[in-house]
C-alpha cells in the first residue's frame, strides 16, 4: 500500500521529514476494522509526534489521526460494523496513523460517518470532535441541558481545530453563555459564526478584556493552546468553585496550579487518546459519541469546521499542510483527499 511516513524526527523544511513510501498491508485483528483511506486531516499531533519520535529502527512511522473511509476488512470479533461500510474515525496514538491507503482501526472507536458530508468535510471533524465532546461533557461535567443558564464558558484559542467544533457543541448543546477569544479580524468572526455569544482578544490580558466587554466571571473554561502563557490570567477571572479544562501541552514548571486553591477551582486533563491507549472498559464511548456527532451533523446542527483543503494525500502537501500548522496561523481543519 501506498503511505507517508519517516523514519528520523526532523523539521518540516527537510523533505525526509515525510516520505511517499510503499509498506506492507495490514492484516485485521479481532476487534479491528480493514478501512480504504478517503480523506485525512492533519491535527497539532501530528506535527508534535513527527518533530520528536522516530521510528523504530529499520522502520517507519506513519501518522495521521483523522480519517474517512469504506471498510473493506473486519476482524473476528467485530460486531457494529461490516465490510462496504463508510466510516470516520480518530484512531489511536499508539498504532500506525491513517496516511496510508489502508489502515486498521478498533470498532469501538469508530462509527459510521455522516451522510450529508463528502468525505473531505466529515475527515475535518473525528479527533476534534471527540476532544471537545470528552473535555465539555466528561471532564468538565457540563450538563446537556439547552435551557437558558445564567454560567459562562470561556474558551481560549477559539479559532482552532478543536475551538472550532466545541463552540457548535457548547451553543446548540447547552445553555451556556459562550464566549470565545481570537486576536485576528478574520478568526473573531469565525468564532462568531460558529457559536460564540462574545468574543474577546487574547492578545490582551484576558481577566481585563473580560471586565471591559462587561462579562461575568466564567463558571467554566477551556484552554486550547498557550495555557503557560494565559493561566495566571485564568486563575484571576475564573469564578470560585469554577473547572478549568485543558489539552495542550504548557511547558514544565511553567504553570503554577496553586493559583487555583484560593477559589477552589478544579483543573482537568482532556486528552482523547486514553480510552484507547488504556483499553479502558468504556472505550465504546467514542463510537456511541461520534454516531451523535454524526446525527447531530446530518441534522443540521453542526458543521464540518475545514478550513483549507490541501489536495491529494502525498508527502509534498503534508509537509505543506504541517508547516502552516507550525506557523500557528491555521483556522478550523486541513484536510487531503484521495491518494
Amino acid at each position: 500500500m501506498q503511505a507517508i511516513a519517516y523514519q528520523n524526527a526532523l523539521p518540516i523544511s527537510d523533505p525526509r521529514a515525510l516520505q511517499d513510501v510503499t509498506l506492507p498491508d495490514p492484516t485485521p485483528g479481532p476487534h479491528d476494522l480493514l478501512v480504504e483511506v478517503r480523506a485525512i486531516a492533519v491535527n497539532p499531533v501530528d506535527t508534535k509526534v513527527r518533530a520528536s519520535t522516530s521510528a523504530e529502527p529499520g522502520g517507519w512511522k506513519v501518522l495521521g489521526w483523522d480519517a474517512v473511509g469504506t471498510v473493506r476488512a473486519v476482524g473476528s470479533a467485530v460486531t457494529l460494523f461490516q465490510p462496504g461500510q463508510r466510516v470516520w474515525y480518530a484512531g489511536a496514538i499508539n498504532r500506525p496513523g491513517a496516511n496510508a491507503e489502508l489502515h486498521l482501526v478498533d470498532e469501538r472507536i469508530a462509527a459510521l460517518a455522516p451522510t450529508s458530508l463528502t468525505d473531505a468535510d466529515a475527515a475535518a471533524l473525528p479527533l476534534t470532535a471527540i476532544t471537545a465532546w470528552e473535555l465539555l461533557f466528561d471532564r468538565l461535567g457540563i450538563a446537556r441541558d439547552t435551557a437558558p443558564s445564567n454560567d459562562s464558558l470561556l474558551v481560549v484559542g477559539a479559532a482552532g481545530g478543536v475551538g472550532s467544533i466545541l463552540l457548535q457543541l457548547a451553543r446548540n448543546l447547552t445553555g451556556l453563555n459562550v464566549v470565545a477569544t481570537a486576536s485576528r479580524p478574520e478568526t473573531q468572526d469565525w468564532v462568531r459564526k460558529l457559536g460564540a455569544h462574545h468574543v474577546i482578544d487574547h492578545s490582551r490580558p484576558l481577566a481585563q478584556a473580560l471586565k471591559d466587554a462587561g462579562l461575568p466571571a466564567p463558571r467554566y473554561v477551556v484552554g486550547l493552546t498557550q495555557t503557560d502563557k494565559h493561566f495566571a490570567q485564568i486563575a484571576e477571572l475564573i469564578a470560585p468553585q469554577g473547572r478549568f479544562g485543558l489539552i495542550d501541552d504548557p511547558k514544565p514548571g511553567s504553570i503554577d496550579i496553586s493559583l487555583l486553591k484560593r477559589k477552589a477551582v478544579s483543573l482537568h486533563w482532556e486528552l482523547m487518546f486514553t480510552r484507547s491507549l488504556f483499553q479502558t472498559p468504556d472505550m465504546v464511548e467514542q463510537h456511541r459519541l461520534l454516531t451523535e456527532v454524526a446525527r447531530l451533523v446530518d441534522a443540521g446542527l453542526l458543521r464540518s469546521t475545514i478550513g483549507e483543503h490541501y489536495g491529494r494525500i502525498n508527502a509534498e502537501n503534508l509537509r505543506r499542510a504541517h508547516a502552516h500548522l507550525e506557523s500557528g496561523q491555521a483556522r478550523g481543519k486541513i484536510v487531503l483527499e484521495g491518494f
